[in-house]
């Protein structure tokens, strides 16, 4: 997810913090300076307006060190003020003569301007929700500030002085108004008709009230602060100062949004879908081709969907008999297999340590590989954790949070480890390969080795490419012979190839055809094998996040498409090498991009 995929090294920090303070200077020259002062315009002007995203690029610091502790506007006033910017933005990229750029230039204001054309157009059309069309639903499992907020003070805010820790504390205090901004205005979208299900409403209970009943001796809001301030040797009671501020106000606003989103439980259907919302279809429909940059209908969505989960599954079945396991369908086969002891691990800290360790043992397993498939892949550190057991009930079942532009802070990847029923043995490579590498790890490492990429073009992120990456990582890892010893590993990385066929077919179902989450939980169990706690943990996920889903397969269908047609066109002279290098070397982009970069280097045989 994320919005949250990006790496640069500590000198290419400071050198972009160079040139966002001489934007101006540059802002009258022709060409490619002019649009990349133009985009440092942008990301200065967005740094201006997001502390947090300040920090998490690890640029809080000279100049901008006072915004190390402040917190976002998120009011509806912030909300519309954020959204003029974006309109703005958009005006004044569309006034820049593209006639006058070539190459990566072109490419990088192709890229921006779909970006930003796509958000202007639904904060146009929609009043609900986030800016865009991202997500229609302030608070969910998945959505608001009390989902982000504490992981964010917890792991990316740095604690290496007196004054961070302070900085820590003026962000703590400044949550509880967060909170009631985030409270205010889902309860402006609920007047209006905007309401989550009641089924994702009785999660966010669930994790608000986590969130809420510790006292300050173990709240993580104050153990985070107390832990590294002691850590670091930083004089001073931090643990109390935080307790104060959590007992006295942070806990009473977690109140009132609780008991908001009580009573918009009371008014809320079990209706699973967007149709039902005021300008749901319209808002699906924005919200598919922002996450896919496709032009394809839900409806040929759907269809796709159906005709590879029936491949999927042919394939899986071959692999299964040879195996013995000949009885059932498919879905059942691989349920069974989901149960077995022997590929289970216990649900247990200890073994929740053990699995970690396994995935960290994967990656330097095809680490060495990678050369086969990529010209001097990038060897950047990651870390490898379990998602924080407060958020874990309603977050995905993996994700990859990026780097801080100065390296302070590491890459990780997270795997919600809430029930290890979730990831048998024979499944977790294939969510390795696709977080980390060659996924979006190594995507997103390369990403900040191309030569005068502008900042604005490393934090962009276009879930089409992004996820079709690393589900495209994912085949790659088979190529590379990751399961040439593993016919049950390689069923396992059919299953998530299946998973995201069948993401297309769930999506637009219950979000065009009017599916209930218990037919979508029951379809998804009976076609990709999934069991009853992690179908439902991803059937909500679809609710509250529409359009994003379906991301996964098409990227990942139109990058094979694209290796396919290439190889054809060049014969002999192919390389996959080559074909990597065209695929990466250009950074995220929208997948229309992608198809021109691609056409242009199977026309030729030459890598720009």
């Amino acid at each position: 997810m994320i919005d949250r995929r990006n790496f640069i090294g500590s000198a290419a920090a400071a050198s972009m913090l160079t040139m966002l303070s001489g934007a101006a200077r540059a802002a009258a020259a022709g060409g490619h300076a002019g649009l990349n002062a133009l985009f440092d315009a942008f990301v200065a002007e967005r740094l201006d307006r997001s502390p947090e995203m300040a920090t998490s690029l690890g640029l809080d610091k000279d100049a901008r060190a006072r915004q190390r502790h402040l917190v976002t506007d998120n009011s509806a006033a912030g909300i519309a003020a954020d959204k003029a910017l974006t309109a703005d933005q958009l005006r004044r990229l569309r006034a820049f003569p593209r006639s006058s750029l070539t190459g990566l230039d072109q490419v990088n204001y192709d890229a921006v301007l779909f970006g930003l054309d796509a958000t202007v157009a639904a904060d146009r059309q929609f009043r609900f929700g986030e800016s865009g069309a991202s997500t229609p639903y302030v608070l969910s499992q998945l959505t608001g500030v009390y989902q982000q907020v504490p992981t964010f003070l917890d792991t990316q805010h740095p604690i290496e002085t007196a004054d961070d820790a302070q900085a820590y504390l003026d962000r703590l205090s400044a949550f509880p108004r967060m909170l009631d901004n985030d409270t205010a205005r889902a309860g402006a979208d609920a007047a209006a008709g905007v309401i989550p299900p009641g089924f994702i409403l009785d999660k966010a209970l669930t994790q608000l009230t986590a969130l809420r009943e510790p006292g300050p001796d173990t709240a993580r809001l104050v153990l985070s602060v107390a832990e590294r301030t002691k850590a670091k040797g930083i004089a001073g009671d931090w643990g109390a100062k935080a307790a104060a501020i959590y007992t006295g106000q942070v806990q009473p606003a977690l109140d009132r949004q609780i008991a908001a989103v009580r009573a918009m439980r009371a008014k809320a259907t079990d209706a699973a879908g967007i149709g039902r919302l005021p300008q749901g279809q319209a808002y699906y429909a924005a919200a598919l081709k922002s996450y896919t940059t496709s032009s394809l209908s839900p409806a040929e969505v759907h269809r796709l969907g159906l005709e590879q989960t029936r491949a999927y599954q042919a394939e899986i079945d071959t692999i299964l008999k040879s195996q013995g396991l000949s009885q059932g369908s498919v879905g059942a086969r691989l349920a069974a297999l989901g149960t077995d002891p022997k590929q289970l691990w216990p649900d247990t800290d200890a073994a929740k340590i053990e699995l970690i360790a396994h995935l960290n043992e994967l990656v330097a397993q095809i680490t060495p590989r990678l050369p086969q498939m990529f010209r001097d892949p990038p060897h950047v550190p990651l870390q490898i954790r379990r998602v924080p057991k407060e958020i874990e009930a309603g977050a995905p079942l993996g994700y990859y949070n990026p780097a801080s532009l100065d390296g302070a802070r590491p890459a990780i990847y997270y795997l919600n480890l809430q029930h290890t029923t979730d990831w048998p043995r024979w499944l977790v490579p294939s969510v390795t390969f696709h977080e980390g590498v060659p996924g979006h790890h190594l995507q997103n490492s390369v990403a900040f080795t191309i030569k005068d990429l502008p900042l604005i073009r490393r934090i962009n992120w276009y879930s089409g490419y992004g996820e079709g990456w690393a589900l495209y990582a994912e085949q790659l890892a088979d190529e590379l012979g990751m399961y040439r010893d593993n016919p049950l590993g390689r069923v396992g990385y059919l299953k998530s190839e299946l998973w995201r066929a069948c993401r297309m077919v769930l999506d637009t179902g219950i979000h065009t055809m009017g599916w209930t989450r218990e037919q979508a939980i029951r379809w998804k169990m009976e076609n990709d094998g999934s069991n009853e706690s992690a179908a439902a943990n991803e059937v909500d996920r679809y609710c509250v996040w529409p359009g994003q889903a379906p991301s996964y397969k098409i990227g990942h269908t139109v990058i094979n498409r694209l290796r396919d047609d290439a190889r054809k066109k060049l014969g002999n002279r192919f390389d996959i090498k080559d074909f990597h290098a065209v695929v990466l070397n250009s950074g995220a982009v929208p997948l229309d991009v992608l198809e021109r970069l691609v056409t242009a280097y199977a026309a030729t045989g030459k890598v720009a």
